[in-house]
């Protein structure tokens, strides 16, 4: 075995594991997003909760924003408490339960998300460049796949 051979050998068997990838990635463009956010005043963790409640506006309470945005229901109440401070959504009774309060966007709200969607997409492109339309395509499916094969839930 040649030299170079066993170079690329070891190269692949000291590949990071996936999850070791994934959170590698998740890592750099929460850092990428909280910087790209600042000027907006929101972190990469409450422009997250912004675009879940833009899908599922006015449908969805504290606990299933928490569970759609993957923390805690805790952190979700701290973080919700902080957004309609800021006014960027509100908290209504939800009409067929009076004790559940539901979430929605205020006009602030999708200002912000709408604002800030050219950077977003931007960072998602350079994230993306290296692939072609096919492989981005898959990518996004297997992610997705992935995702649901690990959710308590169905994915949202």
């Amino acid at each position: 075995m040649s030299g170079v051979n066993r170079v690329l050998r070891g190269r692949r068997a000291a590949r990071p594991s996936l999850l070791y990838a994934i959170k590698q990635v998740e890592l750099v463009v929460r850092a990428h997003l909280d910087e790209l956010l600042k000027p907006a005043g929101v972190t990469a963790l409450q422009y997250t909760a912004l675009t879940v409640l833009q899908r599922r506006d006015g449908q969805s309470s504290s606990a299933e924003l928490a569970r759609n945005s993957f923390v805690t229901p805790q952190a979700m109440a701290d973080l919700v408490s902080g957004l309609e401070r800021r006014g960027l959504i509100r908290r209504d009774r939800d009409p067929n339960n009076r004790r559940r309060l539901l979430l929605s966007l205020t006009d602030a709200g999708r200002a912000v998300l709408a604002d800030n969607e050219p950077a977003v997409r931007a960072l998602e492109e350079q994230m993306v460049a290296d692939l072609d339309l096919a492989e981005r395509e898959a990518f996004g499916d297997y992610l997705n796949r992935c995702r649901a094969a690990l959710a308590t839930e169905p994915p949202h």
